[in-house]
């Protein structure tokens, strides 16, 4: 609760409504404190007018915006409403109220995504970004940073650290504004069903709400399809962007790869990238190593370093890559255009699987929010030759097969993982009942290394591993941990098709 000096310092400011300074200086007064303190200053000024169920609704940490509310409601004064105006509408300010998490490192980064507005499929679309809806809730945000502390009681204890008003800078802008029209294009076409959030750069279409997969609406534009309710949204990568470099201001050590915004109104952002690699296409990977004075020995890293140097980035750390989420993977395929290897997913628990749902999950936020930048080389003789490289986000018709294939891991996982154990000169196999990579179109599961460890219901331990190296089941048993992988079929595959379309 609040020191009686802190009330004072609290209630003796008001604001303009009609000045951005002064609704963020007004704002301000907020850092350091928590939502409970709040609270307590509202009581103190207006003698108890926040109710002990009103306390309980914004504590809920199922309901979506609760802690928006609270500001809304308690510190502005003002209902929350569903106007699609901006929320100071004299001043042009949009409030948001938004989290953000540290890992382990100490490191920042933005616990979701920034919804903006919602993309409303009862009427013709704006086709000038400037004068769209969207605009008008985006062009000047009051961003309220909260520090998201699970190891808390109550939310109500999370602490605000930060409050700024954000408008996105010119080069910033530009990409939004391309994004936003690749939004509205596809559903001009009539095809919102087939958004996806891995279609743009910063801006996102994303579903809106816990029960989104449920809630399709007709859309305005023939054949009139079914779609899903979606928003535009800024995406967690562009808003970590924005909090620790923009916000923060922390060391910068992220290079650019568009250096003149001016690129961006002749060009777009794919076209940039993928031109500046593909200038080199039929150069060979030692070539290239000569070309960008590295030592060409062979090793995994070169393909991937080879593609930040084609694209001007000496240090591996693109400024585009990190605000868009943009995961360069090179893939070397064979001389007869085979891939061997698949593509690595990041790793994952079996006690969180078995508690998601789809659109809940760790894997589907991960494909639908992921561009990857696939750099393509081919063996030739004792080299791999450069083919080209293109930008690529899973499509909304294959995240629906995927499902199937991530529920169908799931739900062994829930039931519970068999093993069958058989001997080998070698020493004992250890296999399973999990679906196998000959099962699926377009993901398998499988270890991350060759590291292998197994504890079993009885105590015993099978593997050449440690405990590390293992993941913990539902059951209390142990087995090596898992990554999602690409099927190196589905990945030739969407090359292939890629390249006959060019």
């Amino acid at each position: 609760m609040l020191s009686d000096d802190e009330v004072m310092d609290m209630a003796k400011y008001e604001f303009d409504d009609g000045n951005p300074k002064s609704i963020e200086e007004y704002a301000k007064q907020l850092l350091g404190k928590s939502f409970y303190d709040v609270i307590g200053w509202k009581i103190e000024r207006d003698c108890n007018q926040v109710t002990a169920e009103q306390v309980d609704s914004y504590a809920n940490k199922h309901r979506k915006g609760g802690l928006g509310n609270l500001l809304e409601n308690v510190y502005f004064n003002y209902k929350s409403n569903s106007d699609p105006h901006a929320d100071f509408v004299k001043a042009g300010v949009e409030l948001k109220v938004t989290p953000y998490e540290k890992n382990k490192k100490g490191e920042l980064r933005a616990g979701e995504r920034l919804v903006l507005t919602m993309i409303s499929y009862n009427s013709p679309v704006e086709e000038d970004f400037f004068k769209s809806h969207l605009w008008e809730k985006c062009r000047l945000l009051l961003l309220v940073y909260y520090l998201r502390d699970k190891t808390l009681k109550s939310n109500l204890m999370y602490s605000i650290d930060y409050v700024t008003l954000f408008t996105p800078p010119a080069k910033d802008l530009e990409i939004i504004r391309q994004d936003y029209r690749k939004i509205i294009e596809k559903i001009k076409a009539g095809k919102a069903e087939e958004l996806s959030e891995g279609d743009t750069i910063y801006l996102g279409a994303c579903t809106k709400g816990a029960t989104a997969a449920k809630s399709i609406v007709p859309q305005f534009y023939p054949p009139y399809t079914l779609a899903k309710k979606r928003a535009f949204c800024y995406k967690n990568s562009y808003m970590t962007y924005v909090l620790n470099q923009y916000i923060v201001n922390d060391v910068n050590t992220y290079e650019e790869i568009i250096t003149d915004p001016a690129e961006l109104e002749k060009k777009s952002f794919e076209e940039i990238i993928t031109n500046k690699i593909n200038q080199y296409i039929g150069t060979s990977d030692e070539m290239l190593c000569a070309i960008f004075n590295r030592e060409y020995n062979n090793n995994k890293a070169q393909w991937i370093e080879l593609a930040y140097r084609m694209l001007g980035i000496k240090s591996n750390r693109a400024e585009e890559f990190a605000k868009a989420n943009i995961v360069p993977k090179a893939i070397r395929l064979d001389e007869k255009g085979s891939l061997r290897e698949n593509s690595p997913l990041p790793q994952f628990s079996f006690i969180d699987l078995v508690n998601e749902e789809w659109e809940d999950s760790t894997l589907y936020e991960y494909l639908s929010e992921t561009k990857f930048l696939f750099v393509i080389y081919q063996k030739h003789n004792s080299n791999y030759i450069l083919k080209g490289c293109m930008l690529w986000n899973m499509p909304a018709k294959d995240l629906e097969k995927v499902k199937s294939e991530w529920e169908a891991i799931r739900d062994v996982a829930r039931t519970g993982i068999e093993f069958q154990i058989t001997s080998s000169a070698n020493g004992p196999i250890v296999k399973n009942n999990l679906p196998k990579k000959s099962d699926a179109e377009i993901i398998h599961i499988r270890p991350h290394t060759q590291k292998r460890y197994y504890q079993f219901a009885d105590g015993s331990i099978i593997g050449n591993g440690t405990l590390s190296d293992s993941d913990l089941l539902p059951n209390g048993e142990r087995m090596p941990k898992q990554s999602f992988w690409l099927n190196n079929t589905y990945i030739v595959d969407l090359i292939n098709q890629r390249m006959t379309e060019n």
